[in-house]
């Protein structure tokens, strides 16, 4: 039985494809049409559908679209917060009907001249009309050069298609590929059709969700809304906010405290002021690209430590009421390490586990893994996540022919751990290229920039190869074994961390031996690694410790600012020549701009 999961609703579209519960493929757009995020979560971008990451996903499979069997959307219109009021407006018979579409709705044809209905925005009707033709979409509207996957017998397709609502696909992504049995469930974001944030319990194969918080009360769209007051893109730089925090003190938590109401059944109201509010609270609004002061710094501190402990709250509320041991988080807000740190670490779980793609494009995974796990009638035991190495891959022979064919001079290594140890010890920053392509916003060992974190300025090289903010961190990779003898953690800092969710201290005797992963605050963002789930990359480390005594490198995302991370060896090689990358290691082959010899 193959299961087709598909986000695209709002941003980070992606596709996945499942057989019989075990996850085949995943990736996002962004990868293949190097726009960031796929597309910005607007409603007149609703209708793009992930066609190149379905289109890998289908040929990983070795299948076309005709063989699929099911087809999960990760949003429900039904449950969309706005489909009454269309309902209700709709003409004749069907009006007032909960799973009838009416035959028509009232489509303005301009939108932003139209006053906003209460708890709504005129656009809805042009967004639910573009999700709703979203199977027509997916079966007409691939584009020509990816035609062939594509193509469909006459009449009425096979599949069966699944409106998976959103929160239940960020649910279904945590308890489905977790390492647990039996867990407690938290997911937390900006908002789905209506909610929010949602809390439950997952045992026997069966979910039930026990609280939810609905629109407009959200921790996610707070956090949005002051990534945009500091002058960076909401829904995207939210992660820029957190490495902000570690700079300031939260002078402002009164402020953000009187936002937050948190009741006694696993929920919360908010007061989300607008712009004029914010400004009222703690002056001028940062412009795009301005300088950064302490006041910012300050806001970015304060926001952290209120979410923190809200979140910290809500997770109590649903130990007490699960009696769980674990608990498994997605939603974009989980994509918080600071945040996931503060509960494994002041929480009341043995055990915290992060979904590795937290954030929609995770949805597809679980809208996909939720289908299939309905259609075989919910078993009791799952598919694990063990890595996130699920993207495309190419051969050795398919890269020398690429670089034969670049006309580039390259060489083939004997011992590929080896050689990379020696450009890192040299100080060389390298760009790692390997096997298949991490699903999810992290490099995690597959499209990695690399380099050694004992050198003091590693950090501002790597932010000026990248283009970067002087204030981004870059984080240490470790191995799995050696993790617990350079980091700690109050709470279960013996369970492995390999998506790089959680933040760890660095211990203080041995921060000066490697300066370059050592955040403000004395912590460091880590990830573990173990032969079994990446063995080059954990031979690798293997090699730079017998070289340097120190088990750890540096590993940042292969990509440059406003780009994301690199998909193909083109992609990588344009991501070499145009940065001050010294060396690209892709394959079984090494590519120098200086004394690099010849093929």
């Amino acid at each position: 039985m193959l299961t087709l999961g598909i986000n695209a609703a709002f941003h980070d579209c992606a596709a996945v494809l499942v057989a019989d519960g075990r996850v085949i493929a995943a990736a996002e757009e962004e990868r293949f049409t190097h726009v960031k995020h796929g597309k910005r979560p607007l409603p007149f971008t609703a209708w793009q559908l992930p066609f190149h990451a379905i289109d890998f996903c289908l040929a990983q499979g070795g299948v076309t679209l005709a063989d699929i069997d099911h087809v999960a959307y990760s949003f429900d219109p039904w449950e969309f917060d706005g489909f009454d009021r269309l309902l209700q407006a709709a003409p004749g018979d069907k009006a007032g009907d909960r799973r009838a579409l009416p035959d028509s709705i009232a489509l303005p044809l301009e939108p932003w001249r139209h006053p906003a209905p209460a708890g709504g925005s005129p656009w809805d009707p042009l967004f639910l009309a573009y999700i709703v033709n979203a199977p027509g979409q997916l079966r007409d509207g691939a584009p020509h050069h990816l035609k062939a996957r594509f193509r469909l017998p006459p009449g009425e397709p096979r599949w069966q298609w699944h409106w998976v609502e959103h929160h239940l696909a960020h649910e279904a992504s945590a308890f489905l590929a977790a390492p647990f049995d039996d867990c407690a469930v938290l997911t937390l974001d900006g908002r789905g059709e209506h909610v929010t944030t949602s809390a439950g319990h997952f045992s026997d194969g069966h979910f039930r969700r026990l609280a939810e918080v609905s629109h407009p009360h959200s921790l996610g769209m707070l956090y949005e809304r002051i990534t945009d007051f500091l002058g960076f893109l909401h829904s995207s730089d939210e992660y820029k906010v957190m490495a902000l925090a570690s700079y300031g003190t939260p002078r402002f938590r009164d402020q953000f405290d009187g936002m937050v109401s948190l009741d006694d059944h696993g929920g919360y109201t908010m007061k989300l002021p607008d712009r004029a509010g914010l400004e009222a609270l703690f002056g001028p609004a940062r412009e795009r690209g301005g300088a950064l002061d302490q006041r910012h710094f300050d806001i970015a501190a304060s926001l952290q430590k209120t979410l923190e402990d809200a979140v910290l709250a809500l997770a109590g509320w649903l130990h007490r009421q699960t009696g769980a041991r674990n608990l498994a988080l997605a939603g974009g807000v989980a994509l918080n390490c600071v945040m996931n740190a503060r509960l494994r670490d002041d929480g009341p779980f043995e055990h915290v586990w992060v979904q590795p793609a937290a954030g929609d494009a995770g949805t597809a995974l679980g809208a996909a893994l939720w289908a299939d796990h309905c259609a075989r009638g919910r078993p009791a035991t799952h598919w694990r996540m063990e890595h996130a190495l699920l993207g495309p891959e190419w051969s050795d022979d398919d890269i020398e022919a690429f670089l034969r064919w670049s006309h580039l001079s390259f060489r083939r290594c004997t011992d590929l751990a080896a050689d990379t140890a020696d450009l890192l010890v040299a100080g060389k920053v390298i760009g790692w290229f390997q096997g298949r392509m991490e699903f999810g916003p992290r490099a995690l060992g597959a499209r990695s920039i690399l380099a050694s974190p004992i050198p003091a300025d590693m950090q501002q090289r790597l932010n000026d190869i990248k283009d970067r903010e002087d204030f981004r961190p870059v984080a240490p990779v470790v191995l799995e074994d050696r993790c617990a003898e350079w980091f700690t953690a109050e709470q279960g800092g013996d369970d492995p961390a390999p998506f790089m969710l959680f933040v760890f201290k660095v211990r203080p005797e041995l921060a000066a031996r490697i300066p370059a992963v050592v955040h403000a605050d004395g912590t460091a963002r880590v990830q573990t690694v173990r032969a079994d789930q990446n063995p080059r990359y954990h031979a690798l480390l293997r090699a730079f410790e017998q070289r340097t005594g120190v088990p750890i490198l540096v590993n940042t995302s292969f990509n440059t600012r406003g780009e994301p991370m690199v998909c193909s060896p083109r992609d990588a090689l344009e991501s070499f020549w145009t940065s001050p990358l010294d060396a690209l290691v892709i394959g079984n082959f090494i590519v120098e701009k200086h004394g690099g010899g010849a093929s």
